[in-house]
């Protein structure tokens, strides 16, 4: 316990350097943004000096209005982000809340048969790919602030029917799967409508600004960084709290309980605060003007945005990386338990210290990748990151599942380590998928591909669970391996792809050269 609580302290305190570090780079930023702005001002005001003191006077102050601004600000105003950030948390919260009690709630408190929890669990993820496509294409026909909502409601139901299903044996099965399968259907909204609000909101918003409907990604990027932040420092203290609402009332239902709670709080920001927006045009609606008209059909527009091959590449790419991720969830208690019974004596892990580290890991991460995206940050460079960030998470994989970590005496805490490298990989991809998707994907049917994009992840994830359900303790070594060897693949797709890419680019631009 004691090894795993300095664990915890250590990136704790890490990533207390990282944000502090992060405040003196935009400090100096914004100071070197106010020193810029006043050389300029000065500058205008000598060159006019010719002119009369009063028009001199109105153009400097003019100026000075514009310049205090920088580049990229008017397409998302400080009260929008943050409102939208305010939500983020509460939702994630609610979802995070959850998490470590699940299976513990099915099994000794309901209990339900081991055999069965699985199914409960492929129930949840089944749904999310069946309703994928159709939410999204719901989300951007008729808003997706009105799917943000939905979801408020579908994942507090979910919440009840999990937590406080009827005793009876008769109907205890049929509730426990209703809510697994409302618990995917929010899920896929979570990962969809909130993300789909927040690009066309920020598009919309920087149109209005007179940047074009397409610019400003420092700015898009910059919050991105600050969603996977939030949501790692969220996840820490959410595992703190339900444990502490655990010991509190004496039941794992509280932690359910509490998350209905959130979601309310959330609904009602979103219903007072939010703008609705929308793909293709909603009934009795206008395209905003961040959106652009277009004259394809709406089916036609959707194939034309999945077919193409940036678009395919980030769906081989989230499908592979996030599936991977989900089998993570499920097999790291067994991998450490095992390297735990190859070391020590003692039998039981310190889990939510452990979960802590891991989020605090991720958190470090995504810490680190706010200090170093900047306005010019392009998708090129983000698509180089993304390589990179499949290659390390690969190497993880792969180190777990050999016998050299898996099995050696001083294994336990290195696959501890390799885990957390694995999270902070989580830690940068998030945002860095979240700016790509925004960059290539079209503001008319957002919501819809990406529900679209994770129908394969859920497919993913469900033939997986089914594959190593009689795989025995040491399943999660092939299920590593596995997904090991996926993401090396993906991530040699992709570097082949970038290069050929790069290559037309560089062509077209001597072409037009010549």
């Amino acid at each position: 316990m004691e090894i795993y609580t300095l664990n915890l302290a250590g990136l704790l305190v890490l990533c207390g350097a990282l944000f502090a570090a992060q405040r003196r780079q935009q400090h100096r930023a914004e100071s070197r943004s106010e020193s810029t702005d006043n050389s300029s001002s000065s500058s205008s005001s000598s060159s006019s000096s010719s002119s009369s003191s009063s028009s001199s006077s109105s153009s400097n102050n003019n100026l000075n209005k514009k310049t205090k601004t920088t580049p990229g600000t008017e397409s998302l105003p400080p009260h929008s982000r943050r409102s939208f950030l305010t939500v983020y948390a509460l939702v994630m919260a609610a979802d995070w809340l959850q998490g470590p009690f699940l299976y513990a709630l099915y099994r000794d408190e309901h209990g339900v048969a081991a055999a069965t929890v699985p199914a409960l669990f492929t129930a949840g993820f089944t749904a999310g790919a069946a309703s994928g496509s159709v939410l999204g294409s719901v989300a951007d026909r008729r808003g997706r602030k009105a799917a943000c909502l939905f979801f408020c409601v579908a994942y507090a139901l979910s919440c009840v029917l999990t937590a406080f299903p009827h005793p009876s044996a008769a109907v205890l099965l049929p509730m426990l799967f209703a809510g697994r399968v409302l618990g995917g259907v929010g899920t896929s909204l979570l990962f969809t409508a909130f993300e789909s609000w927040l690009v066309a909101d920020f598009h919309h918003h920087h149109a209005r600004g007179g940047g074009g409907g397409g610019g400003g990604g420092g700015e898009l990027a910059e919050t991105f960084g600050l969603m996977s932040t939030l949501n790692s420092a969220v996840a820490i203290l959410s595992g703190v709290g339900s444990e502490w609402l655990v010991a509190a009332t004496g039941t794992r239902k509280a932690p359910f309980a509490a998350s209905v709670v959130l979601l309310a709080v959330a609904f009602g920001l979103i219903w007072t605060q939010w703008r609705e927006n929308y793909g293709e045009t909603g009934p009795a609606t206008q395209p905003s003007p961040g959106q652009p008209t277009h004259k394809l059909p709406k089916d036609k527009q959707l194939w034309t945005v999945l077919a193409s091959p940036k678009v395919l590449s980030l769906g081989l790419a989230s499908t592979v990386f996030e599936g991977s991720m989900y089998l993570f969830v499920f097999f790291w208690t067994p991998a450490l338990k095992s390297a735990r019974a190859s070391s020590s004596p003692e039998k039981d892990l310190p889990y939510g210290v452990i979960f802590a580290s891991f989020m605090a890991a991720a958190l470090a991460a995504s810490l680190a990748f706010g200090m170093v995206t900047t306005a010019t940050t392009t998708a090129a460079r983000h698509a180089r990151l993304l390589v990179a960030i499949l290659g390390t998470a690969a190497a993880c994989f792969f180190l777990v599942s050999s016998r050299t970590v898996a099995a050696a005496a001083p294994s336990e805490q290195a696959t501890f380590w390799v885990f957390c490298l694995f999270e902070a990989t989580v830690g940068v991809y998030w945002p860095c998928i979240g700016c790509l998707r925004g960059a290539v994907v079209d503001d008319a049917v957002r919501a819809r591909v990406y529900g679209l994009l994770r129908v394969p992840l859920n497919i993913f994830v469900v033939v997986s669970l089914l594959l190593t359900r009689a795989g025995g303790a040491d399943a999660f070594k092939n299920v590593f391996a596995g997904c090991g060897l996926l993401l090396l693949a993906t991530c040699g797709a992709l570097w082949l792809g970038q290069g050929v890419t790069e290559r037309r680019a560089k062509q077209v631009t001597s072409s037009r050269r010549d």
